[in-house]
C-alpha cells in the first residue's frame, strides 16, 4: 500500500495509507487528521488545506494553478514549498512523500 508521511502541527509524524488518483487532502482527512480543515472540500477556493511538501518531491507535482497561487498568497505562512493538498493527486511517484500541515491562518 502506498504511504504518505504527514507531520501534524504538534510535530508528530504519522503514516497514512494512500490511494493513487485521490487528492492528498482526501488521504489526510480520511486518515483521521482533523487539523486539516479543507472547508471547501477540494474546490481550490479556501486554502484551509495548506501543506508544506518535501522539496525532494516538488518536481513530481503538477504545476500550480493561478487560483492556487492566489490563495496561497493570502497566507502568512507561505513558503517556497507551499501547496494546497486538494490540488495534488496522489500518484505512484509520490509514494513515501513527506508533508507538513501548515499553521492555521
Amino acid at each position: 500500500m502506498p504511504k504518505l508521511l504527514v507531520t501534524i502541527r504538534d510535530g508528530d509524524e504519522i503514516v497514512i495509507d494512500g490511494e493513487f488518483g485521490v487528492s492528498v487532502m482526501e488521504i489526510i482527512r480520511e486518515g483521521g487528521v482533523d487539523e486539516l480543515a479543507a472547508i471547501c472540500g477540494g474546490c481550490c477556493s479556501c486554502a484551509t488545506c495548506h501543506v508544506f511538501v518535501d522539496e525532494k518531491f516538488s518536481d513530481m507535482l503538477p504545476p500550480m494553478s493561478e487560483d492556487e497561487n492566489d490563495l496561497l498568497d493570502g497566507s502568512d505562512h507561505r513558503r517556497s514549498n507551499s501547496r494546497l493538498s486538494c490540488q495534488i493527486p496522489f500518484s505512484n511517484e509520490l509514494d513515501g512523500m513527506r508533508i507538513e500541515i501548515a499553521p492555521e491562518d
